[in-house]
């Protein structure tokens, strides 16, 4: 196992009471790892990205950067919106409207769920095209629920149907959906047209700030103001690390933190593996793979995040050489046995705001070090136009290879031998594909994430059983995260989809296809988008939710 060094940053609260953050670093390569951060001190960048410097990503990444940046005031911007929500919250408590449903997806769910998740708070995210989830969300306290609706681009076919679905289910209740309805978007979007035309409450983000950095603005704030998180103190903490991250200093912990990720990923260890050890926000770790694997995962190059549910999950405990291992919360936990074996590990505690702008000044300086524009997603839209073709009869529908009880077996051409014809032999051959020093196994499951939650499991199985990378993603929302990287980034991974008929389907409200078939469609064009890059793509089909058991036996 690789030799780490370890150095800490830290800075106190205004007034000397503990500390505001405090930041581990460790590494095996010393000279390496100071020579990157004063570099980048030296090139002014932390005082270049909050003044919104376009150029510090090169020349073709100026007109995306320069549209992109605002993200680095919003713990000062944002201000104006916390008495606006507050006072939203305590009208619709009013009127008995305790529960809030965010119908969103990528950074417009995932920092909302991990606000309210430490906040202690509830808050129903629908972040699914399945059709049972969707119902169960439906059906689940109607006359108290009031729906966030977030889409930054107003154009998310996920978001819009589940709004439709929403707004259908109130009216046939006999509810004015203007009643319940709350909408975040960017300024001019066909969402902000339509939702004031229908007389529903229209909160406007920032238009320049893209969504996974979107935590700090209204897509973060509003569904979780509502739900009941204290959202000025979620920006106090954001502002009390900004001037340590606006600062050409060493001891940056923005720095210090990319410039870690940045040296890795040049040194070869192209992943990062995400632990929470002992923190209050439990979710952080989805949060920050969405930020990390869409900003970072094109061009062939990249940071994948793989997030583990404990310290003792496979691929933490015990890690891959091409792994830096990152740890969130208040208990330094390195030492001893626990080791990174690359040699590569961060250890952060700092209060969640001040995590979340954190890590977004680290991604950004991350993608500067490894070459890459940090904020466009190239490999996004091409899942979505599969899908769309697939729904409007413009992509072909797959031929299964054969069956075996309840499981349907797909697979892209031309890596599976003709000679398979069991599940068992299926995985294994998949697994085979794997290489041994840079590759990692992708699950993808597009089924209902609370039902099926057990599934999850498989992660730390098929750790075991490859000695590799394994992350778990649920359709179709890590297609806003992670599918950028599987797309855009190094061709390391193999996938494997998991996908099965709902108990009953669900209409989309005027259009003309059900939620069951946008969620097949969606996985079949991804898969088919991945396959035309050249990537080994494993789907089994199961008939009944029931039938998970088969899938889960055949991985082990």
């Amino acid at each position: 196992m690789t030799q780490t060094a370890w150095n800490t940053v830290k800075a106190p609260h205004e007034g000397g009471s503990g500390a505001a953050f405090e930041l581990f670093f460790g590494y095996p390569d010393e000279a390496a790892f100071a020579r990157t951060v004063e570099q980048l001190a030296d090139d002014h960048v932390a005082s270049g990205i909050a003044r919104r410097d376009r150029t510090l990503w090169g020349p073709a990444a100026e007109d995306e950067s320069g549209k992109r940046l605002a993200w680095v005031s919003l713990s000062e911007t944002s201000r104006p919106l916390v008495d606006e929500i507050v006072t939203l919250r305590a009208e619709l408590h009013g009127k008995g409207l305790t529960r809030v449903v965010l119908c969103g997806m990528g950074g417009s769910s995932l920092a909302p769920e991990v606000i309210c998740g430490a906040a202690g708070v509830d808050l129903d995210v629908l972040d699914s095209s399945d059709p049972d989830f969707v119902r169960t969300a439906l059906e689940s306290r109607l006359a108290e629920t009031v729906v966030v609706v977030s889409s930054k681009s107003g154009g998310t076919v996920e978001t819009d149907s589940q709004r439709r679905a929403f707004e259908k289910a109130f009216t046939d209740a006999g509810i004015d959906p203007a009643e319940r309805i709350v909408v975040v978007t960017d300024p001019g979007s066909p969402l902000e047209e339509q939702s004031r035309a229908s007389g529903y409450r229209v909160f406007l983000a920032d238009p320049e700030v893209g969504g996974r950095y979107s935590a700090l603005t209204a897509f973060g704030l509003v569904p979780s103001g509502l739900a009941g998180a204290d959202i000025g103190a979620l920006l106090d903490e954001a502002e009390a690390i900004r001037p340590a991250l606006e600062s050409d200093s060493v001891d940056n912990p923005g720095l210090r933190l990319g410039g870690l990720l940045g040296a890795a990923n040049r040194a070869g260890v192209d992943k990062v593996v995400l632990a929470n050890s002992g923190a209050a926000y439990a979710g952080f770790g989805d949060w920050a793979e969405q930020l990390i694997a869409e900003s970072t995962g094109k061009d062939g190059q990249g940071i994948l995040p793989v997030v583990v549910d404990r310290l003792d999950a496979p691929n933490f405990t015990p890690s891959t050489t091409d792994e830096v291992l990152a740890t969130f919360g208040p208990t330094f936990v390195f030492g001893g046995d626990l080791r990174p074996a690359s040699g590569w590990g961060v250890h952060v505690d700092a209060p969640l705001g001040a995590q979340m702008l954190l890590w977004e000044y680290a991604t950004a300086v991350a993608g500067r070090v490894i070459g890459i524009n940090p904020f466009d997603q190239p490999d996004v839209e091409s899942a979505k136009q599969a899908a769309r073709d697939m729904l409007d009869g413009g992509g072909s529908s797959p031929t299964p290879l054969f069956v075996e009880g309840p499981v349907t077996v797909y697979a892209s051409s031309g890596w599976l031998p003709p000679e398979v014809t069991s599940v068992a032999a299926a995985v294994t051959a998949l697994l085979a594909d794997v290489d041994s020093t840079h590759g990692y196994v992708a699950v993808q499951a597009y089924l209902d994430r609370h039902r099926d939650a057990e599934l999850a499991s498989v992660r730390d199985q098929l750790a075991v059983r490859t000695g590799r990378p394994v992350t778990f993603g649920w359709g179709p929302r890590f297609l806003h995260s992670t599918g950028q990287y599987h797309k855009g980034g190094p061709a390391t991974g193999v996938y494997l989809q998991v996908t099965g008929d709902p108990l009953a389907d669900l209409a989309v409200p005027d259009r003309p296809f059900t939620f069951q078939e946008f969620l097949t469609a969606q996985a079949v064009g991804d898969g088919q988008v991945l396959a035309d890059k050249g990537r080994p793509v494993l789907r089994l089909h199961v008939s009944s939710p029931a039938d998970l058991d088969a899938v889960r036996e055949a991985l082990g």
